[in-house]
């Protein structure tokens, strides 16, 4: 029978030193062997270049000697870094294993498990705790055997030389064995109060970060600072005496370790002055003495290494000795197929401290049924829900699934026939696409492996998407990418065709709302510098806001003629926009038809009271840029309250055609000019199909260019790539890139796509709108009532009118259940509850 292999938390520290390549150990033990043997050569080679070499006169065992010597230093040093080597693959596998296993298990740990324990706990213990076990489990083989081998081969090479002298220098290193291991006792104690006291830290820090609004909403800076402190100053404290100790181990064994050279100097120089002692030995005797130290300090710090790991290991697997409430895979059988019929029996539940949450819930449902859970908030409704779905485990009556109890269902069996939204459902980082098949790939994998061919397909996403109203969303994700140089050449041809027709289609119908591109046209939607480039640069120094500082352009300004009309342009600026709005607070709602702004309207009052007394050619060169600024970033049609000269408009034509000869000849990597038959890549698609700029930034606009590009798309066959382009949107960290509601459709579209024979939403609808919701539910009546049995939590309660069954709950308990009519004639919790009586 094949040993069950035991859960990571019960595995000692020692188990993953015998665990994993066999091989690898193996040679790592052969190659310890041999550096032993060549650290112990140079030894003899010492003595017989003394005695046999020195004191001979012979030159030729000098070189002998010597190149035996160097060569085996040589190869000592190139076997120690293969060593390191090995150890380091070992510990890194090893402490890769152990994150592994450990990840593996905490994932299955029961929800209540994660409500006591901090995020920050759980990363300090992975990352960090076990990262000195795998360096322990590295060393493991290697330095305790090769320091006893080589101990025991210094020691043995002493005592072939003298064995008096050999032993009274040895005589030290049993004191060392009483001392060091009292020392490390008390090192220990103080290690265990570390790690405990580091742990509290991590899991309050990671509470202060989690919780920064109610702490920053209530301005309890303090009361967090006092906390915080606290436990800092906790752990100094506790650091401090651990170091005490550490270093009063590494004090002791140093002196222990020179208390052997001075027996040797003493009684070895007695030896060698009466004639019992080589020269050469003696030589040989000092070296060997000295280099005994280094396989010492390695065995000592290997030691300590040990208590310290073994402390912080142990820590680490007591905290997570739990075992998961559901088995997770069934052992011998295929994950049941269910129908959906639910009947809960006297279900209660308890909490770890005894408080009664469910009290006597009974009720049924066939499949396809639903039910809604109504009532005030704490009155059990996410409870119920939470059992059925196995998050929770019930603590009385019974739960049935097709008359199978769900506390002996495995998770896999859950996983296969039921689908869950919660009230703030979790969006993973990572891309839209990944987000949406989550459950299914949760539902179709096997022994880690997800099963593609069993995955839903684009037109099914697609689907889903369009019925859970994000469609339109991942559509404008898709819109609004940037494609790389290196994008598909054939979704570029078609962009450009798309662009041509949806000017060609759709021009005149927009000519109030789009200014399109036009290389022979002053685009009076577009600023000054806008108009000047005519294109998007590529580089930062001929961005916008660069512009100035950049010396090329001043260059063409000045080549142009152009710098003193821009000059002037920005003093006729300064002067009708300070005759205009002086004398007006300085309130934004003035400047939205401004080229100043309101912040700047003081500086450029100076600058027009400076004009009058001042010719332009006389200004500063910061007065001046101040001009050339205001003028680049006009805008005509933005920009009202001023006027722009109409002889300027030719200037700006014969500038841009200028600038676009001089770039293409000197830098042509520098921008990328607008052109009809060109895609532009630093733009989005939409950018590349609209190819100008919106007149008015209203809805309206928006809306109706919108809809022209999306129509152009479906008659090009593209509307499913830019979909498809869309769900490779990057959501962020939680989903932060996406509102509350898109997160909410995210989820909901997830849930659907896995088609689960039973859906529990929690209050699932809770962020969306009046529409958005009232589509859902539509949906969920239409579409998935008779197919799948749902059970929601429902907060608002103008949609529960078409539930089978709705159960309103009171404080743990079922006050009344029927349907809707029935409860209204009854008028009572229901009653009250929709007409908003207590």
């Amino acid at each position: 029978m094949k040993k069950t292999k035991p859960p990571v938390f019960k595995r000692s520290l020692f188990s993953w030193v015998f665990s994993g390549n066999i091989k690898i150990k193996a040679l790592l033990l052969i190659i310890v062997i041999a550096t032993v043997f060549v650290r112990v050569l140079p030894l003899e080679m010492q003595k017989r270049i003394v005695n046999e070499a020195i004191q001979l006169g012979k030159i030729d065992l000098l070189f002998i000697y010597c190149g035996i010597y160097i060569a085996a230093v040589i190869l000592a040093s190139g076997l120690k870094f293969l060593i390191n080597v090995i150890e380091s693959v070992i510990g890194q596998r090893a402490a890769a294993d152990m994150r592994k296993e450990l990840y593996h298990h905490i994932l299955t740990l029961p929800l209540n498990f994660f409500r006591r324990t901090q995020p920050g706990m759980v990363v300090t213990s992975l990352i960090t705790e076990l990262a000195t076990a795998g360096d322990f489990v590295g060393m493991a083989v290697a330095v305790p055997v090769t320091s006893i081998l080589t101990l025991a081969a210094f020691a043995g090479y002493l005592i072939w030389l003298n064995p008096l002298l050999a032993l009274m220098s040895l005589s030290t290193y049993p004191l060392v064995l009483f001392v060091l291991p009292w020392l490390q006792k008390k090192a220990n104690r103080e290690n265990k109060q570390r790690v405990d006291t580091a742990r509290d830290l991590s899991s309050k820090i990671a509470e202060s970060i989690t919780g920064i609004h109610e702490i920053q909403g209530n301005g309890a800076f303090r009361i967090e600072n006092s906390k915080y402190d606290h436990l800092v100053d906790k752990l100094t404290q506790t650091r401090i005496r651990w170091n005490i100790f550490r270093f009063a181990i590494k004090v002791s064994n140093n002196f222990f370790n020179n208390l052997s050279p001075f027996i040797m100097f003493i009684l070895g120089g007695y030896l060698a002055i009466q004639g019992r002692l080589e020269l050469g030995a003696l030589v040989a005797f000092l070296s060997a003495q000295e280099k005994l130290y280094d396989p010492w300090r390695e065995l000592i710090g290997f030691y300590q290494a040990y208590q310290d790991t073994t402390v912080s290991y142990k820590r680490t697997m007591e905290y997570f000795d739990a075992e998961p409430e559901y088995i997770l895979e069934p052992p011998d059988r295929k994950p049941f197929d269910l129908n959906g019929s639910i009947k809960v029996s006297n279900l209660s539940f308890e909490t770890e401290t005894g408080v009664r949450l469910l009290d006597q819930i009974n009720f049924s449902l066939q499949a396809g049924e639903h039910m809604a859970l109504v009532g005030f908030s704490g009155s059990g409704k996410s409870t119920i829900a939470l059992c059925i779905g196995q998050l929770y485990k019930y603590t009385g009556g019974n739960v049935c699934i097709d008359d199978k109890e769900v506390s002996s269902l495995t998770k896999r069996d859950i996983v296969q026939n039921v689908g869950f939204v919660s009230q703030a459902p979790f969006i993973f980082d990572g891309t839209i696409e990944e987000n949406l098949l989550y459950a299914c790939r949760a539902k179709t994998s096997c022994n880690g492996a997800v099963q593609d061919n069993n995955m839903p397909s684009l037109d099914d996403m697609i689907e889903v998407l369009q019925q859970t109203g994000i469609f339109v969303d991942v559509l404008r994700f898709g819109m609004n990418t940037v494609l790389a140089y290196d994008h598909d050449e054939a979704l570029v041809s078609k962009i450009i065709r798309i662009r041509k027709e949806f000017q060609r289609n759709y021009g005149k119908g927009l000519a109030d709302y789009v200014e399109f591109f036009d290389a022979n046209r002053y685009l009076h939607y577009s600023s000054v510098s806008e108009n000047l480039t005519f294109g998007t640069p590529n580089r930062d120094d001929f961005s916008k806001n660069s512009l100035l500082k950049n010396d090329y352009f001043r260059k063409f300004l000045n080549q142009a003629d152009l710098t003193r009309p821009l000059m002037s342009l920005g003093a006729d600026l300064s002067r009708q926009t300070v005759d205009i709005l002086g004398n007006l607070p300085h309130d934004e709602v003035f400047f939205q038809q401004s080229p100043i702004l309101a912040d700047e309207l003081e500086g450029y009052k100076l600058l027009v009271e400076h004009l009058r007394k001042t010719k332009l050619h006389q200004l500063s060169a910061a007065d001046q840029e101040k001009l050339l600024e205001l003028a680049l970033r006009f805008t005509p049609g933005k920009h009202k309250m001023a006027a722009l000269p109409g002889v300027f408009e030719n200037l700006i034509l014969e500038g841009r055609a200028l600038l676009r000869e001089m770039i293409s000849r000197d830098d042509p990597k520098a921008f990328s000019f607008y052109d009809m038959s060109e895609y532009i890549y630093s733009q989005t698609i939409l950018n590349n199909i609209f190819f100008g700029k919106t007149k008015s930034e209203g809805s309206q606009a928006q809306e109706k260019i919108n809809q022209s590009v999306i129509q152009l798309l479906i008659a090009e066959d593209l509307l499913e790539l830019i979909i498809k382009i869309g769900m490779a949107f990057q959501v962020g960290t939680k989903g932060d890139k996406l509102s509350g509601g898109q997160r909410q459709k995210l989820a909901i579209a997830r849930v659907f796509l896995k088609d689960p024979k039973i859906m529990i939403l929690d209050e699932a609808t809770s962020a969306l709108d009046n529409s958005s919701q009232a589509r859902i539910q539509n949906l969920l009546e239409n579409r998935w009532k008779g197919k799948s049995t749902m059970i929601a939590v429902v907060h608002r309660l103008d949609i529960i009118k078409n539930y089978d069954r709705i159960v309103v709950m009171k404080t743990g308990k079922i006050a009344e259940l029927g349907s809707y009519d029935e409860l209204m004639a009854k008028k009572g919790m229901l009653y009250e509850l929709v007409h908003g009586k207590k």
